[in-house]
């Protein structure tokens, strides 16, 4: 399934989509007078794989990029291509018992939803799941933000959460909430199961349908004056209690 794409931005986006091949990419763009180890390597990169490379002027790259740290590098190819939700729970299965899938309810932060699939790729989860409407999808300032990190996490789209919880539910996941004012502490949750991380927006935190389907909900203990944490830190600190659990308490 296609989704909105857009020029991919930026040093290592563009890096990361090169070295999986030459798949999707169809040209890549330098800013005229771009210089440097990396430029060239991005250059070299390109060339090797027969990606033909463009070499163009400020105000081009503006015009096509406008609003976009790119650092003097696009690389164009085909819309973000999402994964199926039976996709998505194929991958989970490679683990049984150990399956670890994020639902992003509602996330309409370009910025946040960038840093959020940044910190899911690298605590190795198995895939991430957002909602079609009243959500960022994956576009080039999400690219830009997850530094590439998108090509190593399955992304599925789905037209109803709740719905798709319940799904995943059938399949023997737990569904289990982040939320700020649980009694229970991540800390004392049994993360040795197929489980789905529900997280919300910053600013409303869980929908009241999403809530709904959660079999249980944690919070991120606190010690200082500031009530909350941004949402890929607090999801980094959920992600790495699992991982220590799975591992056990090896880190």
């Amino acid at each position: 399934m296609e989704g909105p794409g857009g020029p991919i931005p930026g040093f290592h986006s563009v890096k990361e989509g090169l070295l999986l091949g030459p798949r999707g990419i169809s040209a890549v763009w330098v800013k005229e007078g771009k210089r440097g180890g990396r430029a060239e390597e991005i250059i070299h990169l390109a060339r090797e794989r027969g990606i033909p490379v463009f070499f163009k002027g400020a105000e081009e790259f503006d015009n096509i990029a406008p609003g976009i740290n790119h650092q003097g590098v696009l690389a164009f190819g085909r819309d973000f291509a999402y994964s199926g939700l039976e996709d998505v729970l194929e991958d989970a299965g490679t683990e049984p018992g150990k399956g670890l899938l994020v639902a992003a309810d509602h996330i309409t932060d370009e910025g946040n939803l960038g840093a959020l699939i940044r910190t899911c790729a690298f605590f190795g989860a198995h895939g991430l799941i957002l909602p079609k409407d009243r959500s960022a999808g994956v576009s080039g300032k999400v690219i830009k933000r997850c530094a590439g990190t998108h090509h190593h996490l399955p992304i599925a789209r789905v037209v109803n959460l709740p719905r798709a919880l319940d799904f995943l539910s059938g399949k023997g996941f737990w569904i289990i909430g982040a939320a700020g004012e649980s009694p229970r502490p991540v800390y004392e949750f049994d993360w040795v199961r197929d489980v789905v991380l529900a997280v919300g927006s910053e600013s409303t935190g869980l929908s009241r349908l999403v809530r709904e389907k959660c079999h249980d909900l944690v919070s991120v203990p606190g010690a200082g004056a500031v009530e909350s944490l941004n949402l890929s830190v607090a999801t980094g600190i959920i992600l790495s209690e699992i991982r220590r659990q799975r591992t056990g308490g090896r880190l």
